[in-house]
This record gives structure tokens, C-alpha cells and sequence, in this order.
């Protein structure tokens, strides 16, 4: 079953008020369909008429929360708040698992993953948008694989199974956000690397300066493991990442805060969701895809039914 609401404008804290919540379980995928997954808050959705909100069960637990459905430039797309609505999730107790498998369940095969990352280089600073090309994981407690070893709740085990993920961004995906920044005078940075850390702590100086060292470009809490398990679902996945401060080894002072991270990112959200919204209207067709990630598993029986 599923829902239609009407949506409003507002932040997060404020969506709950807005949505009705549908009384309806994993019969909801076959409900409404789309083709195109955005993990996202409120604010990538919250404009757009006859929004479905469809309640989604999956084998890993329930997802950060409804996927809500609308049409972007004549496409099907699921947008689902990666932080819940309220954005009461912290980066390190999200359901990623059930995210992915969620957008995949009601038909998305192409997702974009737009999220709020510290700079790591002076010339990165706020207002900066980087569509990363590699990603460094430094998290340390997040469930990252479907193919761990342990059996779903209806008692399938999967197989061992060894996704490449040398290049973990889908370059279809990456060239339609490239396009759809500077369509809009927003020239992109075009690659880098995104390290994830734990969260939902901010990084000290020596970690910052450390990750500085190596080469990377921007940190952030939520970009793995949404990357790898899109991956191993055969999904197309992009990040767009947003610069909403210098961290904390890029300069001097105070140091990045909360408050400032919203601000920015406020502030730039509107620009933010035309880009993604272009970006989403320029992607081939489900049945078009010709590149590598539809195919990640190269065969492989995973054992477990993918939705």
C-alpha cells in the first residue's frame, strides 16, 4: 500500500508534520515503482506535488525511513532521507543495508548519493561541489556487506561472494553530474577522494592534516558503505558532494561546527537539487545502462534473491 501526501517546504525537523505515515509493509514495492533512488533529506523532495510515500520492509530491517516517490523531468525517482525525517539518525547507526536494498526493491537501478563533506585543501572551501572519484574508508562499525556469512531472517544464507570496487562510482552517473554542475555555472570539481570517517564526532587537527597528507580531498561520515553495497546490488551509484566547511587542519580558529555545516548547506541546497535534478533527467533508461555496474557480480550466484 501506499500513500500520496502532500509535501511542504522546511527543513528536516520540520517534515513530520507533513507526511502521513502508510500503513503498509513490504507489499509496498509493489505499489509504486521507480527507476532512479536519491538518499537525501527532505529538502531534495519537499516541493515537489503528489509525492507517494511508500513504507518499505527489507530482510535487513527497516530503512532510515519511507521512500517518498515523485516525477523529476518525466522520471520515476525514490527519494528516501538518509538520516530519517527529523534527521535523528547519526552516520554510524544508519541501516545502510536496507537503504540500498529498499531503493532497489520498488525498481531504482541508478542512485545518487549527495551528501555534506569537509574540505581537506584551501581551495576546497564552502560552496565547493566535488563529484568524487575514489572514496577511503575509516569507519569502524558499520554492517558493509550483504555477504557476510550469516543468514537472512528467512534462514538463506548468502554465498562468499568478491565485488571489484577498484573504481567505485558509476562513470555514467559521475559524467551526468559533471554536465549538470557546469550546465548551471557551477563548475565541479571533477574527481578526488572522499574519506568516510565514524562519525558523528568532527575530526581533530592531526587527523585532519593527516588525511590532508595523503592525498585526499574531502571528508565525510556517510559515503560508505552506500557506495560498496550498491555495488554489490548492481546499481549505478554517484556521489555529489557539497563543501560546507574547511575541516579542522585546513585552517585555523575554532574549527568546523554543527551550526555552520547546516547553514552552508542550506544555503546551497537549492542549487544543489537543480543540479541533481538535471542530472537525474540526462541518466539512460533502466534498460540502457552500458556501464560496468549492472554486471558487478559477473555472474556470480549470490545466494540471496536480489528484489
Amino acid at each position: 500500500m501506499a500513500n500520496k501526501v502532500k509535501t511542504g517546504n522546511g527543513p528536516d525537523q520540520d517534515a513530520g508534520a507533513a507526511y502521513a505515515r502508510a500503513e503498509c509493509a513490504e507489499s509496498a514495492a509493489g505499489d509504486a515503482r521507480a527507476e532512479i533512488g536519491v538518499i537525501g533529506g527532505s529538502g531534495f523532495y519537499s516541493f515537489l506535488d503528489d509525492v507517494t510515500e511508500v513504507r518499505v520492509d527489507t530482510p535487513y530491517g527497516p530503512p532510515s525511513d519511507s521512500l517518498f516517490l515523485g516525477e523529476v523531468a518525466g522520471r520515476r525517482v525514490a527519494f528516501l532521507p538518509r538520516h530519517g525525517r527529523g534527521h535523528h539518525l547519526p552516520p554510524h547507526r544508519i541501516n545502510y543495508r536496507a537503504n540500498l536494498w529498499a531503493l532497489r526493491s520498488v525498481g531504482a537501478r541508478q542512485v545518487f548519493g549527495p551528501c555534506a563533506v569537509g574540505g581537506l585543501r584551501p581551495e576546497y572551501g564552502p560552496g565547493t561541489l566535488l563529484v568524487p572519484d575514489q572514496f577511503v574508508d575509516r569507519t569502524k562499525s558499520r554492517p558493509s556487506t550483504y555477504f557476510d556469512g550469516l543468514p537472512t531472517p528467512d534462514g538463506t544464507m548468502p554465498n562468499v561472494v568478491h565485488v571489484s570496487l577498484a573504481d567505485p562510482y558509476c562513470p555514467t552517473g559521475r559524467a551526468a553530474a559533471l554536465k549538470a554542475a557546469r550546465g548551471r555555472d557551477w563548475e565541479p570539481v571533477d574527481g578526488g577522494t572522499l574519506v568516510v570517517v565514524e562519525g558523528p564526532r568532527f575530526g581533530t587537527r592531526a587527523e585532519s592534516r593527516w588525511h590532508r597528507a595523503q592525498g585526499w580531498s574531502v571528508v565525510g561520515m556517510t559515503g560508505h558503505p552506500e557506495a560498496a553495497l550498491a555495488r554489490e546490488l548492481e546499481l549505478c551509484y554517484t556521489s555529489l558532494t557539497l563543501v560546507t566547511d574547511l575541516d579542522a587542519g585546513a585552517e585555523s580558529g575554532e574549527g568546523v561546527s554543527h551550526e555552520e555545516v547546516l547553514r552552508v548547506f542550506a544555503a546551497n541546497v537549492d542549487r544543489l537539487r537543480g543540479v541533481l535534478f538535471d542530472a537525474v533527467a540526462a541518466l539512460p533508461g533502466t534498460g540502457e545502462r552500458d556501464c560496468p555496474c549492472g554486471a558487478a557480480l559477473g555472474g556470480m550466484d549470490p545466494g540471496i534473491a536480489l528484489p
